[in-house]
């Protein structure tokens, strides 16, 4: 075997890297055992209370390797919502609120017409909203000028009256860019805000959405309000410390009478904050390891003096002045903790300081006009504890900030004079008066600026800013100038953002979602093991081996990745355990052929691998374009199953090819002989005979009957198209008893207004899944309530069931639109890709049109064979779950087809004098075996999914077993005489004899 160092090398490399980052899931998972063994009492119930401040008091400590709890949560292997409940949410910005606010909310009546217009043509467009409303003007006023519309105040500088209608669109097209920029990093920080552990926030490329996953959601009103709200940029005038320090003196005694009456535990904490922040102090003049924001210096435009802030001194002022509160003994000291640029406190006690600053006897000793605001960005001491700044703030006469985020034009980020970042900011000449009031009576004290109530930035003025033009200078990146820059820009640019998508699980549907995809990959495991060892004896085993290091390199490289393990994920893995077997059957099967021969066992050996690899590359190589689309255009789960197909590809082609190699030639040094058969395996296939050019009328005619049937039937009572293909809501409902799933139905369709309404047995007879079309259009957060306010008054007549929703989930019109449109895309897509991947590969149109025509048939069948069964009461959804098994159906059948193309090829190369007639059905019987063996094993497979893997794998599994039988067929009595067919024409011929019996890979 050549090059065997630099396998066992690779070997040892990779199995280490993934022992260690899945070593990180076992650790996390003791932690979690003991967190919980810590919160049970003597009866056995678990204080979730007890438990969490169990976990809090390590977040921060040393639990692995030197590492925190908090850095094992980080990388350890984590579970999707499916497995572990949660929220997730996919956000769109909306581009025509952002439109009509740089239009100056225009009334114009063509302009409103053609944003109409531009709604409506979205609906069946994957077009970009800004070109569709270009395209729609255009259509309601062809020599009309957008410039008219938008050369306004707000848009100065950018669009002018004589600016084209195509430079008018590139500025919208910018805008509407940075306004999803911005709301990404304002929901990043809301989210960060929230308390979810291991969140997951991606902007979803190529549209104005933003897809958001929260794990442990238990309340998701507040989320849907939380995503939903618009940004509040707000500037606020600040105490400074010498003004606070008198009514932090009264909260102290107030702290230390409450103790004493007993209505207050503040514990010490472990490790005195002030010793670690005070060095942070003591070795900065800027201030650095804190907020490099609240630095800032404000100066006019006009003369660009960036004053700096003196840092150090602002430090020593802010600790001088709150030195007497850090050192008195009482409660005060152990809540608030000195930082360089004033009072804070540990992250994890804010909620506790939250709760006593809303106390009513507290709120009386401070003035009516004082608000407190934590920081956003936390500073990290040096034992690891992170704090936030405390800033207390003025309120106006009303409440309000004596400037909101409305009075900003446009901010951006700049470079000064000595090229250092800043940002640059014009305000509205209303914003501008105020700006200019606002800094004239603070100059030498700071200015918040706050964006939810969170401060991001507190500047010192240096003097009256006038004119509405200033630039905000300090100690900046780059990106944090950015940041700002886009920060003060989302109070200028309202972006609205709407939940295009949303689904809810529960924890015990998630639990029980664990527990079926262990038993479906346990079960699935165990088929694969016993089947090749008593198939190919010793070397079955060695293929078990091999595909236990598979397994093992799924798992560690998605632990590295920081990926997440869902649900479709565990259904790739089990799915690549039965497709993992067809590399090596392939050898197994040429190792026989060459046995047969009489050969040596060591080049039995050789040439099985030499002969089985270009046809396990290009058999893998097709399955993985078809897995690379599906991750390209899937979106959800259909990305974890992708992900998860993918990389065991990639992993089942190394363990195949090189490391079962490894244990063979050990196995056969060891014992000088390798047995990778018996007789019931010899016997088997001995005596295979057919005619596949004879069968191909029938067959076509087979075929066609069932596809026109299955569309016929599709006909008469229509797709049963998921949610996420027609849009609407569902949920899953659980009774404490079965009931009949028409009766729940009857129940509920009126208060449904008796819009589409299906409701259906799901999984357990005392579950059902109800869908409802009833306003799938209106995706705002009022509209959801609705509903469910609808379906909580429809069960209400089953109250006595004790009626609960397990999970729920919503696509809006529009999304549904695109997911059905990418869904033909990507079908689309990976025929395409396939058929040129093959042409390359063999250099011949035939056998591309042979494979992807018999892709297509494939396809069909299942979309077929599902109305057929459909019409017949045996109902299952077409939706994105759906897709992805045709998809992998036309990964697996190609997989198949390619095989026998590659045996076709092999005698084509021999002897090019015989007709490839007389080549096909030698090449069909030499592959036959495999075929069969490959097939069994992942239907096998992919029942134990069907039966075990749960109702929300359970069409995903019918379309994987309609397909394995469907692609195996189609490899045989369709793609090959469509090649036979084409080429009957040609004079290729092979100089092998034609078998009559025969079984090679």
């Amino acid at each position: 075997m050549r090059n065997k160092s630099l396998i066992i090398t690779l070997t040892v490399i990779v199995s280490a890297l993934c022992l260690y980052f899945l070593s990180f899931s076992f650790v996390a998972n003791n932690v979690q055992k003991d967190a919980e063994a810590f919160a049970t009492d003597a009866q056995g119930n678990v204080n979730m209370d007890k438990k969490q401040t169990y976990l809090d008091s390590i977040w921060k400590e040393p639990v692995f390797m030197g590492y925190t709890y908090q850095e094992i949560k980080e990388n350890e292997l984590g579970l999707g919502l499916d497995l572990k409940g949660g929220m997730h949410v996919v956000l769109e910005v909306s581009p025509v609120e952002i439109i009509k606010s740089m239009s100056g909310n225009s009334k114009d009546p063509n302009f409103l017409k053609a944003l109409a217009r531009a709604q409506e043509l979205q609906k069946n467009s994957q077009e970009r909203f800004t070109k569709l409303f270009a395209q729609a003007y255009r259509e309601v006023e062809p020599n009309g000028k957008l410039s008219r519309i938008f050369s306004n105040t707000a848009n100065r500088g950018k669009i002018s009256y004589e600016s084209t209608n195509d430079q008018v669109i590139d500025v919208i097209d910018q805008e509407v860019e940075d306004a999803i920029g911005r709301s990404f990093n304002i929901l990043r920080t809301r989210i960060d805000k929230f308390g979810v552990n291991q969140p997951n926030i991606q902007r979803l490329k190529g549209s104005g959405r933003i897809q958001i996953e929260l794990p442990g959601i238990d309340n998701p009103e507040r989320v849907r309000k939380l995503l939903s709200g618009m940004a509040n940029l707000e500037f606020w005038e600040v105490w400074n410390p010498q003004e606070t320090g008198p009514y932090f003196m009264q909260l102290n005694e107030y702290l230390k009478n409450q103790e004493k009456a007993g209505n207050l535990n503040l514990k010490e904490e472990a490790a005195p904050a002030k010793d670690a922040l005070a060095s942070a102090a003591a070795k900065t003049d800027s201030a650095t390891e804190a907020d490099p924001l609240a630095q800032a210096a404000a100066t006019t435009d006009s003369t660009k003096a960036v004053a700096k802030t003196d840092s150090a001194k602002k430090a020593a002022d802010a600790l001088a002045a709150t030195d007497s509160l850090a050192n008195q003994a009482g409660p005060l000291a152990r809540l608030f903790t000195q930082l360089p640029n004033g009072l804070g406190a540990n992250v994890r006690d804010t909620a506790k300081i939250n709760d006593i600053f809303a106390r009513p006897e507290v709120q009386a000793i401070f003035p009516p006009n004082m608000k407190f605001l934590w920081a956003v960005k936390p500073i990290v001491g040096d034992n690891r504890q992170e704090f936030v700044e405390l800033y207390a703030v003025k309120k106006g006469r009303d409440g309000k900030a004596p400037l909101g985020g409305d009075a900003i034009n446009d901010a951006r980020q700049d470079f000064d004079q000595q090229g250092r970042p800043e940002i640059t900011m014009t305000m509205n000449p209303t914003g501008a008066k105020k700006w200019a009031r606002l800094t004239g009576n603070n100059v030498g004290r700071q200015v918040a600026i706050v964006l939810d109530n969170y401060v991001y930035s507190a500047p010192v003025v240096q003097g009256e800013i006038s004119g509405g033009n200033s630039s905000i200078s300090g100690n900046f990146t780059i990106e944090e100038a950015q940041d700002l820059a886009n920060i003060l820009k989302a109070g200028k640019m309202p972006a609205p953002t709407r939940i295009v998508e949303e689904a809810i699980v529960g924890p015990s549907l998630g639990q029980e979602a664990i527990n079926q995809g262990l038993l479906s990959t346990l079960a699935g495991l165990v088929i694969v093991v016993v089947f090749m060892m008593a198939y190919y004896s010793r070397g079955g085993l060695i293929a078990d081996l091999a595909l236990v290091f598979n397994v093992f390199f799924i798992l560690g490289i998605l632990a590295q990745f920081n990926a997440a393990l869902t649900l479709p994920g565990i259904a790739g893995i089990v799915l690549t355990l039965g497709m993992a077997v067809d590399a090596n059957v392939l050898i197994f099967e040429r190792m026989r052929e060459e046995a047969r021969k009489g050969l040596p066992i060591r080049e039995v050996i050789n040439k099985g691998y030499d002969k089985a690899f270009i046809t396990i590359l290009d058999a893998n190589v097709t399955t993985f374009l078809a897995g690379f689309i599906l991750y390209f255009f899937g979106s959800g789960p259909v990305k974890g199953f992708a992900i998860t197909l993918m990389l065991g590809i990639v992993t089942s082609f190394f363990t195949s090819v090189y490391i079962s190699r490894l244990l063979v030639e050990v196995s056969f040094q060891r014992a000088g002989k390798l047995s990778f058969s018996n007789a019931f395996a010899e016997r088997m296939f001995q005596n295979v005979k057919f005619d596949v050019m004879k069968w191909k009328k029938p067959a076509y005619a087979f075929s066609l009957a069932i596809i026109v049937f299955g569309f016929v039937a599709m006909a008469i009572k229509g797709p049963n198209l998921g949610v996420d293909f027609k849009g609407g809501r569902s949920y899953i409902v659980e009774f404490n008893k079965a009931v009949p799933a028409s009766d729940v139905r009857a129940a509920l369709v009126d208060n449904f207004q008796e819009a589409g309404t299906e409701v259906k047995t799901f999984g357990a007879s005392n579950r059902v899944k109800v869908i409802t079309s009833w306003l799938a259009d209106d995706e705002s957060v009022q509209a959801d309530e609705q509903v469910k306010a609808a379906l909580d008054a429809g069960l209400s007549e089953y109250s006595s069931l004790s009626p609960k929703v397990l999970s729920s989930s919503k696509v809006g019109a529009t999304m549904a639109d695109d997911i059905q449109n990418t869904a033909v895309i990507a079908l689309i897509l990976a025929l395409v890709g396939i058929f040129i991947y093959v042409m390359f590969r063999f250099r011949n149109w035939q056998f591309s049109l042979g494979g992807v025509v018999a892709l297509f048939h494939d396809s069909l069948m299942i979309i077929a064979v599902f109305a057929i069964l459909d019409l017949f009461g045996i109902s299952y959804e077409m939706d994105q779950v759906f897709i992805a098994a045709i998809l992998t159906i036309i990964g697996f059948s190609i997989n198949d087809t390619v095989v026998i193309f590659d045996r076709i090829r092999e005698y084509m190369d021999l002897d090019p004098r015989k007709h490839i007639r007389d080549v096909i059905n030698p090449a069909l019987i030499d592959t036959f075996s495999r075929t069969i063996i490959t097939s069994a094993t992942v239907f096998m497979v992919v029942l134990v999914l069907f039966i075990f893997g749960g109702e929300v794998l359970r069409g995903f599994s019918l379309a994987m077993l309609i397909g394995v039988v469907f692609g195996s067929y189609s490899s045989l009595f369709i793609a090959a005489p469509i090649v036979v067919d084409t080429m009957k024409n040609d004079k290729k011929a092979v100089a092998a004899p034609q078998p009559t019996a025969k079984k090679v890979s």
